[in-house]
């Protein structure tokens, strides 16, 4: 009898790790946290999809896009929360905007792209609008939840990850 193949998640990635060394599983392991499509149904899978293109596309087009554009006016004043600098703030909400959205769109590695636009959205939230009211930060707060969202779903079937993980 098969054994029925089940999606890991981190719980089952550290299981294995942890309570399975001999069956000499990590990669496999590490391949299905990050490439593992989440739900295998149809209709959850068709709703991470919407979820992935319109979010992505939002924070493509409406933040990142204006911020790649006009980075040179804005890398003087742009807020420098970790201490690295202004410019350096900046590149890395562009590479998270940008790059990460981008590929939150494909469905590709969505679980590593997930994580920079999370911690841009949490340095938002909690540091750069942290003494302003809810209602403010509101928009940040929903890309963070998001963005979590996926972190923990995966991109669902219909993902470049899910073609990498079959």
């Amino acid at each position: 009898m098969a054994e029925r193949e089940t999606p890991y998640s981190a719980f089952n990635f550290l299981v294995n790790l942890l309570y399975a060394p001999h069956r000499n599983q990590p990669f496999d392991a590490m391949k299905s946290l990050l490439f593992g499509p989440g739900p295998e149904t149809t209709l959850p899978s068709l709703g991470i999809l919407v979820l992935r293109i319109a979010v992505g596309a939002m924070m493509f087009f409406l933040h990142g896009w204006a911020k790649l554009t006009g980075f040179n006016e804005m890398k003087e004043g742009f807020p420098d929360p970790i201490g690295a600098g202004s410019e350096v703030a900046l590149g890395l909400a562009v590479f998270a905007e940008v790059g990460c959205s981008a590929l939150l769109v494909l469905g590709l590695f969505t679980r590593l792209a997930a994580l920079p636009l999370a911690v841009t959205m949490g340095v938002a939230v909690f540091l750069i609008h942290g003494a302003d009211p809810i209602p403010d930060k509101e928009l940040p707060i929903l890309y963070l939840a998001v963005y979590l969202t996926l972190l923990i779903s995966g991109p669902g079937r219909y993902s470049a990850d899910a073609l990498i993980h079959r």
